[in-house]
């Protein structure tokens, strides 16, 4: 018997210019926060019933780093039992952060899922701080 995945809700920051936008001086990383912490309010989801923050990022550099979705869950104010994994796959690491969260759903390892994709064009450069 499989399982139904549903999505809950659904936000985004508003779009700015690469350099030049109202977000061009804020990290990556609070940015995200602010937009997760609006997405538990507005769905109502529980907190403690969130089993995983699944965010992907195709330049985890810099301040989007180390394993941000570990730290974005820790900016956002979630509770310490929300584990947090950061996903690469380039353009498709936010679609890649929902297959994983259905396919831990529909195999029982959790029931609630924060899915994301984060990334700074402001902050991070494209190609990375050092290319070679």
């Amino acid at each position: 018997m499989t399982k139904s995945v549903v999505l809950a809700g659904y936000k985004r920051s508003a779009f700015q210019l690469a350099k030049k936008g109202a977000f061009a001086k804020t990290r990556s990383d609070d940015l995200a926060a602010a937009v997760v912490k609006d997405l538990v309010k507005t769905t109502g989801v529980n907190p403690d019933d969130i089993e995983d923050m699944i965010m992907g990022c195709a330049f985890p550099e810099g301040e989007q780093g180390f394993n941000v979705a570990r730290l974005v869950v820790n900016i956002a104010e979630l509770p310490i039992s929300v584990a947090g994994v950061t996903v690469n796959r380039f353009c498709g690491s936010s679609m890649q952060s929902i297959h994983m969260a259905a396919g831990a759903i529909q195999m029982g390892a959790g029931e609630a899922f924060i899915c994301a994709g984060m990334e700074s064009m402001t902050r991070v450069p494209m190609s990375g701080f050092n290319p070679m």
